[in-house]
C-alpha cells in the first residue's frame, strides 16, 4: 500500500509551547518515511482542513522547523470553531473525508483542548462509516489543565510558572508601597471551569506573602471573602489577591460574566480582577491596583517550565508512534510516578474517555477555607513549573520563529463555512 501523507492541526486558545508539540510531531514523522509521506498542516487550525488550505511542513528548513520548539503561539494558526454534531452537520464531516482523499492523509494529528478531543473522536468514527480509514490521534493541549486522565496538559506548567513568578514580583512590589500607598494587588488568569492556573499562586507561601485564591470550583462568598483579606492586611499590611476567571457566586453567575458568548458557546469572561478589587475598596477602603494576566500569561515563552516544554514535544512525538503503530482514536497522556524525584511516563488514553470530560481541582487540593492550596497541591504542581528553557536571544529579544507557510495547491471546489 503506498503510503499515506499526515494532517496536523492547532486548535483553541495557543500557548507557549504547543508548537513544541508540533516539532515533535513534524520531526518525529519524518524519522518515519517509510509509513508517513508529507505533513501537511491546516492553516488556522480545523479551517484550513474544511476549506483545503492546507501548508507544506517540507517547504521549511529543519532549523526553522526544530525552532519551533522555542517558539511561542500557533505557527500555522489556530482557531476556535467547533464542529457541530455529526446529526447536525455532516457535511462538515464529509468535506473533512473529502480533503483527506484529494491529498492522501491517511493520518490526523489535532492537538488541542477538550472540544479538540470530541472532533478528533467524530472523525475517527466518520471516517470508517464513509470506507476512507483515518487514524485519529488526539495532541493534548491546553493552559487550563482541564483534560481527563492525563497527570498534567502541555501548556499549563508554563503557564503557572508565570503566573507564581509574576504574582510573587508583585507581591513584593505591593509589599514595598503598602505602608503609605497600594495595599492590595489582585490578579486575575485564566481558568474558566478549573482553578489550577490560579493555584498557582499559592507556590508563593515560602516567602511569607499572603495570598488569597478564588477558585471555580469554591462558591464566591462576599462577607468571608472580605473579612480574609482585612484579616491579611492588619496581619501583613498588605494582601495580593488571584481571582480565576471563572470564579462565580453560589447560583452560578460569574463574577465577571459579560453577558456574551464565544464560537463554543461558553460565557464570554473578563473583568473579575476590577469586580474584586473595587469591592475591596468599597467595603474596606483599601487602595488597589489589579492586572489581568490575559493572553501574556499563555504567550510567556520566555519564561517557559523546563518540563512543560519537554512534556509538549514528548506528547507530540507520541502521537506518531501511536499513529505508525496503528492506533486510533487515542491520546498520549502524561502518567506520574512519582513527585519528589519528579518521574512519569507516557502513557496512552481512548478518546471516548477524554472527548467532554473536565478534571477540576480536587477538593483536598484547596485548602479548608477555601483561598489557598494544600501541601498535596504543592507537591503536584511544584515538578510542572521546574527548570528554564530559555529561547535564544539577539538584541536584547528573543528570536523566535516565523514560518514560510507555503500552501498546498487546491484539488476540490470551493467549501463555504
Amino acid at each position: 500500500m503506498p503510503k499515506k501523507n499526515a494532517f496536523y492541526a492547532q486548535s483553541g486558545g495557543v500557548t507557549a509551547v504547543i508548537n513544541a508539540s508540533a516539532c515533535g510531531v513534524i520531526e518525529t514523522a519524518k524519522k518515519h518515511k517509510d509509513k508517513i509521506g508529507k505533513v501537511y498542516a491546516g492553516r488556522n487550525g480545523i479551517i484550513g482542513a474544511l476549506t483545503e488550505d492546507l501548508i507544506d511542513t517540507s517547504k521549511e528548513t529543519v532549523a526553522a522547523i526544530a525552532g519551533l520548539r522555542s517558539t511561542p503561539s500557533g505557527a500555522f494558526g489556530s482557531c476556535r470553531y467547533k464542529l457541530k454534531s455529526l446529526e447536525a452537520n455532516k457535511r462538515e464531516y464529509e468535506r473533512l473525508i473529502e480533503v483527506f482523499k484529494a491529498h492522501n492523509i491517511g493520518y490526523f494529528f489535532y492537538n488541542g483542548g477538550g472540544d479538540s478531543a470530541d472532533t478528533c473522536y467524530k472523525v475517527s468514527q466518520l471516517s470508517q462509516t464513509l470506507g476512507y480509514p483515518v487514524q485519529a490521534i488526539h495532541v493534548p493541549k491546553t493552559v487550563d489543565n482541564d483534560l481527563p486522565i492525563t497527570d498534567c496538559c502541555p501548556g499549563f506548567g508554563s503557564v503557572a510558572k508565570y503566573i507564581a513568578v509574576s504574582t510573587l514580583e508583585a507581591s513584593f512590589d505591593v509589599k514595598s508601597m503598602a505602608k503609605t500607598s497600594t495595599k492590595i494587588f489582585v490578579i486575575e488568569v485564566m481558568g474558566r471551569h478549573a482553578g489550577w492556573i490560579a493555584a498557582a499562586g499559592g507556590l508563593l507561601t515560602d516567602h511569607n506573602i499572603p495570598v488569597v485564591i478564588l477558585f471555580p470550583e469554591v462558591p464566591f462568598d462576599q462577607k468571608k471573602f472580605l473579612a480574609k483579606v482585612d484579616a491579611n492586611v492588619k496581619k501583613f499590611g498588605y494582601c495580593t489577591i488571584v481571582v480565576s476567571e471563572g470564579c462565580h457566586y453560589p447560583d452560578g453567575k460569574f463574577l465577571a460574566e459579560q453577558g456574551t458568548r464565544d464560537a463554543f458557546g461558553h460565557a464570554q469572561l473578563g473583568g473579575a480582577a476590577p469586580v474584586v478589587a473595587n469591592m475591596v475598596k468599597d467595603a474596606l477602603g483599601y487602595k488597589f491596583h489589579w492586572a489581568v494576566a490575559d493572553y501574556l500569561q499563555r504567550a510567556a515563552r520566555h519564561v517557559a517550565s523546563k518540563t512543560d516544554v519537554k512534556q509538549a514535544y514528548e506528547l507530540g512525538k507520541a502521537a506518531v508512534q501511536l499513529a505508525v503503530k496503528g492506533r486510533n482514536a487515542v491520546m498520549p497522556t502524561i502518567d506520574r510516578l512519582s513527585d519528589a524525584p519528579y518521574k512519569y511516563k507516557i502513557g496512552v488514553a481512548e478518546l471516548k474517555d477524554v472527548a467532554n470530560v473536565e478534571k477540576f481541582m480536587p477538593r483536598n487540593f484547596i485548602t479548608p477555607d477555601g483561598y489557598g492550596i494544600t501541601e498535596k497541591c504543592k507537591r503536584y504542581l511544584t515538578p510542572l513549573i521546574q527548570g528554564e528553557d530559555y529561547p535564544k536571544y539577539k538584541n536584547g529579544l528573543p528570536q523566535y520563529v516565523t514560518l514560510k507557510n507555503v500552501a498546498v495547491a487546491k484539488k476540490l471546489p470551493t467549501f463555504k463555512l
